[in-house]
């Protein structure tokens, strides 16, 4: 089982099986399986030669690029642990995570190793380890270590709702798992290329390193001044995952019908999804598959179906081979399975916060109908009392995502002397739409009782966007506070 479910024998497989097959593609480059392996075994040699053993823990710090994907295979090649870090991280917090989980070395770019983070932390220069060209110089063992697949593989850091970031711990089994079950879902398979639009250090983004090498087809890494759509024509892209604000900004240009020709999937996630979003990008002609996960479960946890109809891609879809899913009494969802992690990471060793049966509690809340689809209705951390009563903001978001004239909108609590806290919207339009208070208000009454429809509706503030997967609900919050003056 070992040889199945290891990524540095997934790749010495596929270069015997598609060695001549594109793996990695950029604006000017176009690394073969064959080079692929060639340049993680001639990395590794490197890593190793520098003091890195099995087991030691490597943060990577850097933008997606080649070299990136090439050093986290090479961990693995070796039996390190890869620690990709945020690179919007300031330092002192960059440390502070560092050390909490007994890493000491770092890889940066050269433009990042401007300023040490700390002394006892060893900084190594990513263009020094790497090379995206090859120069021969291996100088090691082509024969893969024996590495445990349920041991340490990679730690990607999560910040949640709100808190410092935690520490998840995945094995390669972990990985291997999420990879089977996205790929038989949505077939990924040689000639394939997969766009890498999300970051390494988030686990969409990390889980397409491994699906890509499983199914036999190619990572595209776009140039940073690429729009979708053309690193999409530049590529000659198949597959995309994306989260809700780049599918808005990609609906703003109209889709060439080359990119619906060429387009096979559209997989969106990190955050709840406008209703009107969605329903706009199936009447453009989008293959879109709308999902559910997180990082403790390795990215995906459920996703829509092939040929699923407008109506079900509303939901979140169904669960993926090797998870399972249930709710609780409550309607807290709880998952566990084959790409559960091994848990939180920090000073006291594992915390994995299971129940006593082994279930992981989420913190979402939703419910599953009658076909077995995931329907998610907000998050426990984000329901606040107004006057006694429970206001979901989620509830309301959905609301106001189903009116044409919204593409995004998010709904958060201010404070209230006689109740507490009052709810109040942030709402994006579309292009050219304008938005008439009253008209939402009237649409809300509809199907919410008074108490929850928002006191005031504010324009979409365009200098505050995502700082990652998902949009910060804090930083919408102090914003409300901080309002004077009617909204619009």
């Amino acid at each position: 089982m070992i040889k199945d479910i290891e990524p540095g024998r997934w790749l010495s497989d596929a270069a015997e099986r598609f060695s001549s097959s594109p793996a990695l593609i950029a604006a000017d480059t176009v690394i073969t399986y064959r080079e692929y392996l060639q340049l993680v075994q001639e990395t590794a040699a490197r890593l190793r030669r520098a003091g890195l053993e099995g087991g030691a823990r490597l943060a990577i710090v850097a933008p997606n690029c080649l070299e990136y994907v090439i050093l986290l295979m090479a961990c693995r090649q070796l039996g390190a642990v890869a620690v990709p870090v945020s690179t919007r991280w300031p330092a002192k917090l960059m440390a502070d995570c560092l050390r909490d989980i007994g890493c000491s070395r770092v890889v940066r770019p050269d433009d990042l190793l401007e300023s040490s983070l700390l002394d006892e932390i060893s900084e190594w220069s990513l263009e020094d380890l790497v090379s995206s060209r090859g120069d021969g110089d291996r100088r090691m063992e082509t024969l893969i270590p024996e590495i445990d697949p349920d041991g340490e593989a990679t730690i990607i850091f999560t910040s949640g709702s709100s808190g410092r970031p935690k520490a998840v711990v995945h094995s390669s089994a972990n990985h291997y798992f999420s990879a089977m079950g996205s790929n038989q879902n949505i077939a990924f398979e040689p000639g394939d290329r997969w766009l890498l639009s999300l970051p390494l250090y988030h686990a969409g983004g990390l889980s397409i390193v491994f699906r890509t090498i499983l199914g036999g087809g190619a990572i595209g890494l776009p140039d940073t001044q690429w729009s979708l759509e053309e690193a999409v024509a530049r590529l000659d892209i198949t597959h995309l995952s994306l989260v809700p604000t780049q599918l808005y900004r990609m609906l703003q240009q109209e889709v060439s019908a080359r990119f619906r020709s060429r387009v096979k999937a559209i997989l969106v996630g990190g955050s709840p999804l406008p209703p009107a979003l969605i329903l706009r990008a199936v009447e453009s002609g989008l293959p879109v598959f709308t999902s559910y996960g997180s990082t403790e479960m390795a990215s995906q946890i459920t996703t829509t179906r092939p040929g699923d109809s407008a109506e079900r891609l509303l939901t979140s879809g169904t669960l993926l081979p090797y998870r399972q899913i249930k709710t609780a009494g409550d309607g807290e969802i709880l998952v566990r399975g084959e790409t559960l992690f091994k848990g939180y990471l920090d000073k006291g060793g594992f915390d994995r916060r299971l129940t006593a049966d082994g279930w992981f509690r989420t913190g979402d809340l939703g419910r599953l109908d009658g076909q077995g689809y995931l329907v998610v209705t907000g998050r426990r951390d984000n329901m606040f009392i107004s006057g006694g009563e429970n206001i979901q903001p989620e509830e309301i978001e959905r609301l106001i995502g189903q009116l044409d004239e919204v593409t995004e909108v998010v709904v958060v609590p201010v404070g209230h002397d006689e109740y507490g806290a009052r709810p109040v919207a942030f709402i994006r339009p579309r292009p050219g739409c304008v938005l008439v208070p009253d008209r939402i208000r009237s649409h809300l009454s509809a199907g919410l009782p008074r108490f929850k429809i928002p006191d005031r509706f504010f324009p979409w503030p365009e200098g505050l966007e995502s700082s990652g997967m998902k949009i910060s609900r804090r930083d919408f919050i102090s914003l409300a506070e901080a309002k004077a003056g009617p909204g619009f």
